[in-house]
Protein backbone atom coordinates (compact mmCIF):
# COMPACT_ATOMS: atom_id res chain seq x y z
CA UNK A 1 0.00 0.00 0.00
CA UNK A 2 1.07 3.52 -1.05
CA UNK A 3 2.05 5.33 1.78
CA UNK A 4 0.36 8.55 2.66
CA UNK A 5 1.48 12.08 3.32
CA UNK A 6 1.21 13.27 6.40
CA UNK A 7 1.78 16.98 6.83
CA UNK A 8 2.79 18.60 10.72
CA UNK A 9 0.82 20.90 11.96
CA UNK A 10 3.70 23.67 13.20
CA UNK A 11 2.78 25.90 15.69
CA UNK A 12 5.06 29.22 16.22
CA UNK A 13 5.29 29.28 19.84
CA UNK A 14 7.07 26.51 21.27
CA UNK A 15 6.18 23.58 23.35
CA UNK A 16 8.88 24.59 26.25
CA UNK A 17 7.55 27.89 26.41
CA UNK A 18 4.11 27.01 26.81
CA UNK A 19 5.32 24.24 29.20
CA UNK A 20 7.15 26.98 31.13
CA UNK A 21 4.19 28.75 32.02
CA UNK A 22 1.91 25.81 32.66
CA UNK A 23 4.05 24.66 35.20
CA UNK A 24 2.42 24.74 38.70
CA UNK A 25 5.27 26.28 40.81
CA UNK A 26 5.70 29.20 37.74
CA UNK A 27 1.89 28.94 37.86
CA UNK A 28 1.82 30.53 42.12
CA UNK A 29 4.43 33.32 40.74
CA UNK A 30 4.16 36.91 40.87
CA UNK A 31 4.41 36.64 36.75
CA UNK A 32 1.63 34.56 35.84
CA UNK A 33 -1.76 33.50 37.70
CA UNK A 34 -3.69 30.77 37.04
CA UNK A 35 -5.70 31.53 33.86
CA UNK A 36 -2.93 32.00 32.05
CA UNK A 37 -0.97 28.63 33.58
CA UNK A 38 -4.71 27.12 32.63
CA UNK A 39 -4.56 28.31 28.96
CA UNK A 40 -1.11 27.22 28.25
CA UNK A 41 -1.47 23.91 29.30
CA UNK A 42 -4.31 23.56 27.47
CA UNK A 43 -3.02 24.76 24.25
CA UNK A 44 -0.03 22.51 24.34
CA UNK A 45 -1.87 19.53 25.59
CA UNK A 46 -4.13 20.93 21.81
CA UNK A 47 -1.14 20.15 19.54
CA UNK A 48 -0.73 16.93 20.65
CA UNK A 49 -3.97 15.76 20.10
CA UNK A 50 -4.71 18.12 16.80
CA UNK A 51 -1.78 16.37 15.53
CA UNK A 52 -3.27 13.05 15.74
CA UNK A 53 -7.30 14.20 14.83
CA UNK A 54 -6.41 16.24 11.76
CA UNK A 55 -7.47 13.60 9.10
CA UNK A 56 -10.55 14.06 10.50
CA UNK A 57 -10.62 17.92 11.31
CA UNK A 58 -9.65 18.17 7.67
CA UNK A 59 -12.38 16.09 5.74
CA UNK A 60 -14.27 18.51 7.17
CA UNK A 61 -12.27 21.30 6.44
CA UNK A 62 -11.50 20.36 3.01
CA UNK A 63 -15.27 20.17 1.80
CA UNK A 64 -14.85 24.03 2.19
CA UNK A 65 -11.14 25.21 1.09
CA UNK A 66 -9.96 22.40 -1.51
CA UNK A 67 -12.26 23.76 -4.05
CA UNK A 68 -11.03 27.12 -4.58
CA UNK A 69 -9.63 28.12 -7.77
CA UNK A 70 -5.33 28.44 -7.95
CA UNK A 71 -5.14 32.57 -9.03
CA UNK A 72 -2.97 33.49 -11.83
CA UNK A 73 0.90 34.19 -11.15
CA UNK A 74 1.17 37.93 -9.52
CA UNK A 75 -2.02 37.68 -8.11
CA UNK A 76 -3.39 36.87 -4.40
CA UNK A 77 -6.63 34.53 -3.20
CA UNK A 78 -7.33 35.35 0.41
CA UNK A 79 -10.70 34.35 2.68
CA UNK A 80 -10.74 34.84 5.96
CA UNK A 81 -12.61 33.18 8.71
CA UNK A 82 -13.72 33.30 12.19
CA UNK A 83 -14.15 30.46 14.59
CA UNK A 84 -16.02 32.82 17.25
CA UNK A 85 -14.04 31.87 20.12
CA UNK A 86 -14.94 27.92 19.30
CA UNK A 87 -12.11 25.54 17.78
CA UNK A 88 -14.94 24.69 14.54
CA UNK A 89 -12.57 25.50 11.90
CA UNK A 90 -12.55 26.66 9.23
CA UNK A 91 -14.96 28.97 10.77
CA UNK A 92 -17.36 31.74 9.64
CA UNK A 93 -16.43 33.40 6.31
CA UNK A 94 -15.47 36.92 7.15
CA UNK A 95 -13.59 38.73 4.45
CA UNK A 96 -12.66 37.72 1.19
CA UNK A 97 -10.14 38.92 -1.49
CA UNK A 98 -11.02 42.15 -2.53
CA UNK A 99 -13.58 42.92 0.03
CA UNK A 100 -12.92 46.35 2.27
CA UNK A 101 -11.62 46.53 6.00
CA UNK A 102 -14.57 45.12 8.96
CA UNK A 103 -14.47 46.01 12.74
CA UNK A 104 -12.05 43.25 13.58
CA UNK A 105 -8.70 44.07 13.87
CA UNK A 106 -7.96 40.53 14.01
CA UNK A 107 -9.42 39.79 10.70
CA UNK A 108 -7.80 42.90 8.89
CA UNK A 109 -4.30 42.08 10.19
CA UNK A 110 -4.00 38.36 8.86
CA UNK A 111 -5.90 40.12 5.25
CA UNK A 112 -2.86 42.05 5.48
CA UNK A 113 -0.20 40.02 6.41
CA UNK A 114 -1.08 37.39 3.66
CA UNK A 115 -0.54 39.75 1.02
CA UNK A 116 2.44 41.29 2.50
CA UNK A 117 4.10 37.71 2.52
CA UNK A 118 2.54 36.50 -0.98
CA UNK A 119 3.92 39.76 -2.69
CA UNK A 120 7.44 39.00 -1.34
CA UNK A 121 7.83 35.27 -2.73
CA UNK A 122 6.21 36.77 -5.75
CA UNK A 123 7.95 39.98 -6.29
CA UNK A 124 11.05 38.98 -5.07
CA UNK A 125 11.50 35.08 -5.53
CA UNK A 126 8.72 34.68 -8.55
CA UNK A 127 7.08 32.43 -6.78
CA UNK A 128 3.26 32.33 -7.39
CA UNK A 129 1.81 31.54 -3.84
CA UNK A 130 2.70 28.83 -1.65
CA UNK A 131 2.59 25.93 -3.72
CA UNK A 132 3.79 27.77 -7.16
CA UNK A 133 0.58 27.25 -8.21
CA UNK A 134 -1.67 29.84 -6.83
CA UNK A 135 -2.49 28.34 -3.73
CA UNK A 136 -5.31 30.38 -2.24
CA UNK A 137 -4.22 31.98 1.81
CA UNK A 138 -7.04 30.73 4.09
CA UNK A 139 -6.93 31.50 7.50
CA UNK A 140 -8.80 31.38 10.57
CA UNK A 141 -9.03 33.49 13.87
CA UNK A 142 -10.16 34.32 17.09
CA UNK A 143 -9.53 29.92 17.54
CA UNK A 144 -10.26 28.62 21.01
CA UNK A 145 -10.92 25.46 22.84
CA UNK A 146 -14.07 25.12 24.63
CA UNK A 147 -12.45 23.85 27.63
CA UNK A 148 -10.02 27.20 27.68
CA UNK A 149 -12.29 30.39 27.86
CA UNK A 150 -8.73 31.94 28.81
CA UNK A 151 -7.75 32.45 25.24
CA UNK A 152 -5.47 29.96 22.78
CA UNK A 153 -1.94 30.98 23.23
CA UNK A 154 -0.79 30.08 19.77
CA UNK A 155 -0.82 30.27 15.53
CA UNK A 156 -0.17 27.34 13.40
CA UNK A 157 0.03 26.24 9.92
CA UNK A 158 -2.13 23.31 9.06
CA UNK A 159 -0.48 20.97 6.42
CA UNK A 160 -3.24 19.28 5.59
CA UNK A 161 -5.86 21.90 5.41
CA UNK A 162 -3.36 24.10 4.07
CA UNK A 163 -4.13 26.85 6.15
CA UNK A 164 -3.37 28.97 9.37
CA UNK A 165 -4.94 29.22 12.57
CA UNK A 166 -4.88 31.97 14.77
CA UNK A 167 -5.53 32.14 18.59
CA UNK A 168 -5.99 35.22 20.62
CA UNK A 169 -3.68 34.74 23.39
CA UNK A 170 -4.76 34.37 27.43
CA UNK A 171 -3.62 38.88 27.03
CA UNK A 172 -1.34 37.89 30.03
CA UNK A 173 1.35 35.73 29.26
CA UNK A 174 0.69 36.07 25.14
CA UNK A 175 -1.27 38.72 23.33
CA UNK A 176 -2.71 38.77 19.98
CA UNK A 177 -0.86 36.60 17.41
CA UNK A 178 -1.99 38.29 14.41
CA UNK A 179 -0.28 41.53 15.50
CA UNK A 180 2.94 40.17 14.32
CA UNK A 181 3.89 39.97 10.89
CA UNK A 182 6.87 37.85 11.59
CA UNK A 183 4.23 35.39 13.13
CA UNK A 184 2.15 35.43 10.02
CA UNK A 185 4.76 35.25 7.68
CA UNK A 186 6.65 32.23 9.61
CA UNK A 187 3.26 30.05 9.84
CA UNK A 188 2.89 30.74 5.93
CA UNK A 189 6.35 30.01 5.25
CA UNK A 190 6.19 26.40 6.71
CA UNK A 191 3.84 25.65 3.63
CA UNK A 192 6.39 27.34 1.52
CA UNK A 193 8.46 24.43 2.99
CA UNK A 194 5.67 22.07 2.27
CA UNK A 195 5.05 22.20 -1.18
CA UNK A 196 9.09 22.63 -2.17
CA UNK A 197 10.91 20.50 0.11
CA UNK A 198 8.77 19.11 2.57
CA UNK A 199 10.78 18.76 5.37
CA UNK A 200 10.32 16.24 8.07
CA UNK A 201 8.98 17.41 11.22
CA UNK A 202 11.94 15.80 13.67
CA UNK A 203 15.59 16.23 14.87
CA UNK A 204 17.47 18.14 12.17
CA UNK A 205 15.03 18.10 8.88
CA UNK A 206 12.69 19.47 11.47
CA UNK A 207 14.74 22.09 12.86
CA UNK A 208 15.43 23.35 9.27
CA UNK A 209 11.96 23.14 8.62
CA UNK A 210 11.35 25.67 11.71
CA UNK A 211 14.72 27.37 10.63
CA UNK A 212 12.94 27.86 6.74
CA UNK A 213 10.33 29.58 8.24
CA UNK A 214 12.53 31.89 10.82
CA UNK A 215 14.36 32.95 7.88
CA UNK A 216 11.88 33.38 5.40
CA UNK A 217 9.28 35.07 8.06
CA UNK A 218 12.36 37.41 9.03
CA UNK A 219 12.56 38.72 5.71
CA UNK A 220 9.24 39.31 4.27
CA UNK A 221 9.25 41.70 7.13
CA UNK A 222 12.77 43.12 6.78
CA UNK A 223 11.23 43.57 3.24
CA UNK A 224 8.19 45.03 4.19
CA UNK A 225 10.14 47.40 6.63
CA UNK A 226 12.84 48.19 3.40
CA UNK A 227 15.44 46.96 6.22
CA UNK A 228 18.88 46.45 5.08
CA UNK A 229 20.65 43.78 7.25
CA UNK A 230 22.22 46.20 9.27
CA UNK A 231 18.77 47.84 9.37
CA UNK A 232 17.24 44.62 10.63
CA UNK A 233 16.67 43.54 14.53
CA UNK A 234 16.91 39.94 13.91
CA UNK A 235 14.43 39.30 16.60
CA UNK A 236 11.31 36.99 16.30
CA UNK A 237 7.95 37.26 18.20
CA UNK A 238 8.96 40.72 20.14
CA UNK A 239 5.50 41.64 20.03
CA UNK A 240 3.62 38.68 21.67
CA UNK A 241 4.23 38.99 25.25
CA UNK A 242 1.95 41.99 26.84
CA UNK A 243 2.91 41.65 31.04
CA UNK A 244 4.50 38.49 31.84
CA UNK A 245 7.83 38.05 29.37
CA UNK A 246 11.04 40.75 30.39
CA UNK A 247 13.40 39.12 27.28
CA UNK A 248 13.73 40.82 24.00
CA UNK A 249 11.92 38.41 21.87
CA UNK A 250 11.02 34.42 21.60
CA UNK A 251 14.04 33.86 19.39
CA UNK A 252 17.03 36.02 17.87
CA UNK A 253 19.23 35.06 14.91
CA UNK A 254 22.32 36.68 16.41
CA UNK A 255 24.96 35.19 19.09
CA UNK A 256 23.37 34.99 22.12
CA UNK A 257 20.52 34.44 23.73
CA UNK A 258 17.33 35.70 23.37
CA UNK A 259 16.30 36.18 26.85
CA UNK A 260 18.39 34.96 29.97
CA UNK A 261 17.37 33.84 33.48
CA UNK A 262 13.58 35.02 32.72
CA UNK A 263 11.24 35.10 35.80
CA UNK A 264 8.71 32.73 33.82
CA UNK A 265 10.90 31.14 30.67
CA UNK A 266 14.27 30.77 32.55
CA UNK A 267 17.26 31.01 29.52
CA UNK A 268 16.52 30.78 26.01
CA UNK A 269 17.37 27.29 25.03
CA UNK A 270 19.05 27.87 21.47
CA UNK A 271 22.00 26.75 20.42
CA UNK A 272 24.07 28.84 17.77
CA UNK A 273 26.57 26.30 17.23
CA UNK A 274 26.43 22.38 16.97
CA UNK A 275 29.13 22.02 20.16
CA UNK A 276 25.73 22.74 21.84
CA UNK A 277 23.03 20.61 19.69
CA UNK A 278 20.49 19.58 21.38
CA UNK A 279 19.58 15.60 21.40
CA UNK A 280 16.95 14.96 23.97
CA UNK A 281 13.18 14.23 22.58
CA UNK A 282 11.00 16.70 23.60
CA UNK A 283 9.97 19.36 21.16
CA UNK A 284 10.01 16.55 18.32
CA UNK A 285 13.70 16.00 18.81
CA UNK A 286 14.19 19.89 19.60
CA UNK A 287 12.74 21.32 16.17
CA UNK A 288 12.35 25.24 17.69
CA UNK A 289 15.70 24.72 19.79
CA UNK A 290 17.83 23.01 17.32
CA UNK A 291 16.86 25.81 14.35
CA UNK A 292 19.04 28.23 16.10
CA UNK A 293 22.28 26.71 14.75
CA UNK A 294 21.17 27.27 10.65
CA UNK A 295 19.45 30.79 11.71
CA UNK A 296 22.59 31.85 13.08
CA UNK A 297 24.26 30.36 10.18
CA UNK A 298 21.92 32.66 7.66
CA UNK A 299 22.16 35.41 9.83
CA UNK A 300 25.92 35.35 9.66
CA UNK A 301 26.14 34.65 5.60
CA UNK A 302 23.22 37.86 5.41
CA UNK A 303 25.17 40.11 7.54
CA UNK A 304 28.82 39.55 5.31
CA UNK A 305 27.29 39.59 2.18
CA UNK A 306 25.31 43.11 3.25
CA UNK A 307 22.59 44.76 1.60
CA UNK A 308 19.72 43.21 1.75
CA UNK A 309 18.72 39.41 2.92
CA UNK A 310 16.79 38.39 0.16
CA UNK A 311 19.55 39.70 -2.44
CA UNK A 312 22.09 37.24 -2.57
CA UNK A 313 21.75 34.83 0.98
CA UNK A 314 17.78 34.80 0.59
CA UNK A 315 18.13 33.68 -2.95
CA UNK A 316 20.71 30.86 -2.45
CA UNK A 317 18.27 29.73 0.80
CA UNK A 318 15.39 29.78 -1.85
CA UNK A 319 16.80 28.37 -4.82
CA UNK A 320 17.96 25.32 -2.47
CA UNK A 321 14.35 25.04 -1.19
CA UNK A 322 13.23 24.12 -4.98
CA UNK A 323 16.07 22.74 -6.17
CA UNK A 324 14.89 19.49 -5.60
CA UNK A 325 18.12 18.38 -3.42
CA UNK A 326 16.34 18.37 -0.34
CA UNK A 327 15.35 15.58 0.74
CA UNK A 328 12.92 14.65 3.94
CA UNK A 329 14.97 14.00 6.06
CA UNK A 330 17.92 15.81 5.36
CA UNK A 331 20.18 16.81 8.36
CA UNK A 332 22.01 20.40 8.32
CA UNK A 333 25.27 19.42 6.68
CA UNK A 334 23.15 18.06 3.86
CA UNK A 335 21.48 21.67 4.06
CA UNK A 336 24.38 23.47 4.28
CA UNK A 337 26.49 21.83 1.51
CA UNK A 338 23.19 22.56 -1.09
CA UNK A 339 23.31 26.02 -0.11
CA UNK A 340 27.11 26.03 -1.12
CA UNK A 341 26.90 24.37 -4.44
CA UNK A 342 23.83 26.47 -5.21
CA UNK A 343 25.67 29.78 -4.58
CA UNK A 344 28.10 28.64 -6.88
CA UNK A 345 25.51 28.24 -9.60
CA UNK A 346 23.63 30.92 -8.90
CA UNK A 347 26.42 34.00 -8.21
CA UNK A 348 29.43 34.16 -10.60
CA UNK A 349 31.37 36.81 -7.64
CA UNK A 350 32.76 33.76 -5.53
CA UNK A 351 32.23 35.95 -2.68
CA UNK A 352 29.22 34.42 -1.95
CA UNK A 353 29.39 31.21 -1.85
CA UNK A 354 32.84 31.92 0.41
CA UNK A 355 30.07 33.79 2.58
CA UNK A 356 27.83 31.24 3.26
CA UNK A 357 30.72 28.29 3.75
CA UNK A 358 32.31 29.96 6.20
CA UNK A 359 28.68 30.83 8.11
CA UNK A 360 28.20 27.03 8.20
CA UNK A 361 31.59 26.78 9.67
CA UNK A 362 31.46 29.20 11.95
CA UNK A 363 28.31 27.06 13.61
CA UNK A 364 30.40 24.05 13.26
CA UNK A 365 28.37 22.14 10.65
CA UNK A 366 30.83 21.96 8.25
Amino acid sequence: MEKVQQYPVCGFVPPYILSAIADSAIAKSDHVGENSRTACKHTLEHGVSYATQRHELCARTQQTLVAEEATLPGTVQRKIYSCNGTENLPGSLVRSEGQVRIKDRQVNNVYDGFKITHDFFSKIFGRNSLDGRGLPLIGSVHFNLSSTPEGYNNAFWDGEAKQMVFGDGDHISFDFLTDSLDVIAHELSHGFVQFSSPLEYEVQSGALNESCADVFGSMVEQWHMHQSVDDADWILGQTLFPVAFTGSALRTFKAGKAYTNDPVFGTDPQPKHMDNLYKESGDNGGVHINSGIPNHAFYLAAKSLGGYSWEKAGKVWFKTMISGKIKPNCDFKTFAKATVDIAEEEFADASVQNAIRDAWVKVGVL
